[in-house]
């Protein structure tokens, strides 16, 4: 059973990827959305009350927001003015409740605004880059090559960078894997991390061979690396969170896997990083 939902996963994935557009932010839509429910039940466990309905809207409008702004139907300025105004919102509505919200009830809607409605909200503006414009023939390194990369291929280099990962530390740490990596998620061991990073950085090497990138081996795996560690970050944050709810998995909607949170933790501060790394370096170019 899990075999089989891990591949139907993948499978989901893959296609929404490769159609892009409305396709794409819909599925990304749907998985925050149940993400967020689980994430609220794990704030329930600890006697929180968080603005769940309003969130839950305000991330479904930051999703579709971003989207719009990504094809020139939005002006960014306006775009970029969902996530305060949405916490605005968020905070009047707890305000006006018969029984005013705690700090808890805010910091809890706030952050699964920013957790799951924000962050999440960079897949679709990476995806969305018809190309990747980086021309410098100075300093340490020349992307000049990277010019013909597209957001369809970041992208999806991105996620299997993030299944190499995981799979890596999975095997090489259940195998060879003695010393604990941090006492927030024993399972995980330094052996595993060590494992998750080849596999991700030797995947990545391939890739910048395959779409003919400048220095692939540098590049490479400084890529690997980069999407090895954003995936540990998000898995080690929702386990934090899960053990401070005293619970195995967010939710039990796959069988075998636990709940979508457990699923897409890896990949909830990835898209962000990345797409910033190369706004940075297009600036400096």
């Amino acid at each position: 059973m899990r075999l089989k939902s891990g591949l139907l996963i993948g499978i989901f994935g893959l296609i929404v990827v490769l159609l892009g557009g409305w396709f794409f932010t819909l599925a990304i839509a749907l998985l925050t959305y149940l993400a967020l429910l689980e994430f609220f039940r794990m704030a329930e466990f600890k006697g929180i009350k968080p603005a769940t309905k309003t969130t839950l809207f305000s991330c479904l409008v930051i999703i579709i927001s971003t989207y719009l702004e990504t094809i020139g139907l939005l002006e960014g300025e306006i775009s970029n003015a969902v996530l305060p105004v949405c916490s605005v919102g968020i905070c009047t509505w707890l305000l006006l409740q018969p029984k005013s919200g705690t700090i808890s009830d805010i910091a809890a809607s706030i952050f699964g605004l920013f957790y799951l409605g924000f962050l999440p909200s960079y897949w679709i503006k990476l995806r969305g880059l018809e190309s990747v414009v980086i021309s410098s023939n100075q300093g340490f390194i020349s992307f000049e090559n990277l010019s013909n990369t597209s957001g369809l291929n970041l992208t999806l280099t991105s996620c299997f960078l993030i299944v190499a990962s995981d799979i890596g530390s999975y095997f090489i740490g259940k195998s060879l894997g003695k010393r604990s990596l941090s006492p927030i998620s024993p399972s995980k061991t330094i052996e595993g991390l060590i494992g998750g990073i080849s596999c991700s950085t030797l995947l990545a090497i391939f890739f910048a061979f395959l779409l003919n990138w400048e220095n692939p081996f540098l590049v490479g795996i400084l890529y690997g690396i980069l999407i090895s560690l954003m995936a540990l970050v998000g898995d080690l944050i929702e386990s934090m969170m899960k053990r401070d709810a005293k619970i195995k998995d967010s939710g039990t909607f796959l069988p075998g896997h636990g709940g979508i949170l457990d699923r897409i933790d890896s990949y909830i501060f990835t898209p962000s990083v990345l797409y910033y790394i190369f706004v940075i370096l297009k600036y400096f170019s």
